[in-house]
């Protein structure tokens, strides 16, 4: 989380939309190895968020009983300090980013498999298709791939959320950036540079 208080993100209803509809993020963890990271989806229901690894994944053994980080990042881009039309800036950079800390638990497999289920049906219904389900697999296919993983749950304890998007600037400055991102390809972090106080 960035340490400047004027970036704190504090509403969890706003984060835990972001979390859900991004839905893809990376978990950190301490291990006896040294840290670890995987990068995977990520289901969020409540303070609850459901996820599997790869049971060959250096972080699967390590994780059960264990607090982990899962952080989702969402549009960012490189700010020119030419384009706040005004002197004396610095460049940075502008981002949107949730931090969910927890304590792990592993899955059962009956668990595992509703969490795919769910999984597969937040992001399968927002396609413009008819939706995907294992029923569509071959018999046995599906036991047999969920075998290679492992499924779990995050008991989320802590949420921290920051949305650096300029509010440190004069928003005539924080306008004109936005414009000059977009300009420069990154639409989606122009949009929430302009629509930070709706």
């Amino acid at each position: 989380m960035h340490p400047n208080t004027r970036f704190h993100w504090q509403d969890r209803e706003a984060m835990a939309d972001f979390v859900r509809t991004i839905g893809f993020g990376t978990l950190f963890a301490e291990t006896p190895d040294g840290p670890r990271v995987a990068h995977l989806p990520g289901l969020l229901e409540g303070d609850r968020l459901f996820f599997h690894l790869a049971n060959g994944n250096a972080l699967r053994r390590h994780l059960e009983g264990k607090t982990a980080l899962f952080v989702i990042t969402g549009a960012d881009a490189y700010v020119s300090p030419d384009w706040y039309g005004e002197p004396d800036h610095v460049p940075t950079w502008n981002y949107v980013s949730v931090e969910l800390e927890g304590s792990v638990a592993k899955l059962s497999k009956d668990e595992l498999v509703a969490g795919i289920d769910a999984l597969a049906a937040e992001h399968e219904g927002r396609l413009e298709k008819t939706p995907w389900t294992r029923a569509k697999m071959a018999d046995g296919l599906f036991d047999k791939m969920t075998g290679a993983i492992t499924g779990f749950a995050m008991e989320v304890k802590a949420w921290r959320g920051t949305i650096k998007l300029g509010q440190n600037q004069s928003e005539q400055a924080r306008r004109g950036a936005a414009d000059a991102i977009e300009a420069n390809g990154r639409a989606a972090i122009a949009h929430w540079m302009r629509n930070l106080d709706a």
